[in-house]
C-alpha cells in the first residue's frame, strides 16, 4: 500500500521520469533485479542499470557548437561608424555624435530577386534560348504576383541575357511607371567552385575567375544598405539568374559563398533580402513560386 501511495502521489507531481524511478526501485527491493542482499548497497544497482542505458543530458550534446565567422557589420563598407579601413571616423566638428547620426541611413532597402521563367534550352546562343510558351506565362504569373503585393517598386534591373530581358519586359507590364535598367554584370555564369562539387557541371579555372569577379562585382553594387541621403524604404527588382541569385544570398547573409549549389530556384520565383540601416540582413523568401499552379512550374 505504501508503495501505491508514493506511485501516485509522484505521477501526479513529477511525471514519467518519477514513476520509471519509483516502480525500478520497487521492483529492485523486491529482487526483479535479481537477489535482494542484506545491506542496502544492492538496493539502486537496478537504478544503476537504467542511469547506465540512459544518454547523459549535457547543453553541450544537443546544441551544436558555434562555426564560422562572427557577423561583420560592415560587411558592405558603409557603416556610417567606420572609415572604409575599419577604422574609426574622427569629426573635425565641435558635436561628432551630431555628424554621425545625419550620416546614419534611416531607410530599408527590400530587393526581390526574381529568376527568369523556362526558356529554349536547345538554343545554340543567348539569342535563340528565348521563354517557351510555358516560360512566358509563368512570367506572367509573377508579374501579377508582384502587383498584388501593393508595394512602390523604384526600379526593375534585370539581366542583359535574353532571357531575363524577355522576362523583365513581360513583368513591366504589370508594374505601370517602374523603370527598366539593363546590367551586364547581373548575366549568368560561375561565381565560385560549389562544394560539394558537382558531376554534371564543370566550368574550368578561368571561367570561374572570370565569372566570379564579374557576379561579386555585381553583389557590391546592388547588394548593400541604403545612403543616408535615401529618406524612404525601397524596393528594387532584379531579375537575372538562378546561379547568381543563390550566390547573392549566401553573400549577403555572410554564409560560405561555395555553398550557393545547395539551393535550388523555380523558374520565375521570388526571392526577398531586406537589409536595414544598421547592416542586418534578413531573407523573407527564398525562390517562393507558390503563386503559380503546380503544373506552371519548372526548375530549368
Amino acid at each position: 500500500m505504501a508503495y501505491r501511495k508514493t506511485f501516485q502521489l509522484l505521477c501526479g507531481v513529477a511525471g514519467g521520469s518519477a514513476v520509471l524511478v519509483v516502480a525500478a526501485a520497487a521492483a529492485d527491493s523486491r529482487g526483479y533485479f535479481g537477489g535482494q542482499s542484506a545491506g542496502g548497497s544492492s538496493r539502486w544497482s537496478g537504478l544503476t542499470v537504467l542511469r547506465a542505458a540512459q544518454p547523459a543530458w549535457t547543453p553541450a550534446s544537443h546544441t551544436p557548437a558555434p562555426t564560422g565567422h562572427a557577423w561583420d557589420v560592415n560587411w558592405d563598407k558603409r557603416d556610417p561608424a567606420l572609415l572604409s579601413n575599419g577604422k574609426k571616423k574622427e569629426s573635425s566638428t565641435e558635436d561628432p555624435s551630431t555628424e554621425q547620426d545625419n550620416g546614419k541611413p534611416k531607410a530599408t532597402r527590400n530587393i526581390l530577386l526574381i529568376r527568369h521563367s523556362q526558356y529554349n534550352l536547345s538554343g545554340n546562343c543567348d539569342k535563340e534560348r528565348i521563354l517557351t510558351p510555358l516560360g512566358r506565362e509563368q512570367a506572367e504569373l509573377t508579374g501579377q504576383r508582384l502587383a498584388a503585393l501593393g508595394l512602390k517598386y523604384d526600379v526593375l534591373i534585370h539581366s542583359s541575357m535574353a532571357r531575363a530581358t524577355e522576362t523583365a519586359n513581360i513583368i513591366s507590364k504589370h508594374l505601370s511607371g517602374v523603370e527598366l535598367v539593363r546590367c551586364d554584370l547581373l548575366r549568368e555564369g560561375a561565381p565560385i567552385e560549389p562544394v560539394p562539387p558537382v558531376t554534371h557541371w564543370k566550368p574550368d579555372a578561368v571561367q570561374y575567375h572570370e565569372d566570379g569577379a564579374r557576379i561579386e562585382a555585381a553583389f557590391r553594387r546592388y547588394i548593400h544598405r541604403a545612403d543616408p541621403k535615401q529618406k524612404e524604404d525601397s524596393y528594387e527588382i532584379i531579375v537575372c539568374h538562378a546561379n547568381v541569385i543563390r550566390y547573392f544570398v549566401c553573400r549577403a547573409l555572410q554564409f560560405p559563398p561555395e555553398g550557393w549549389l545547395r539551393m535550388g530556384l523555380n523558374n520565375g520565383s521570388i526571392t526577398w533580402l531586406t537589409i536595414r540601416p544598421s547592416g542586418r540582413v534578413a531573407l523573407r523568401t527564398l525562390g517562393d513560386a507558390g503563386f503559380m499552379p503546380p503544373d506552371k512550374m519548372t526548375r530549368t
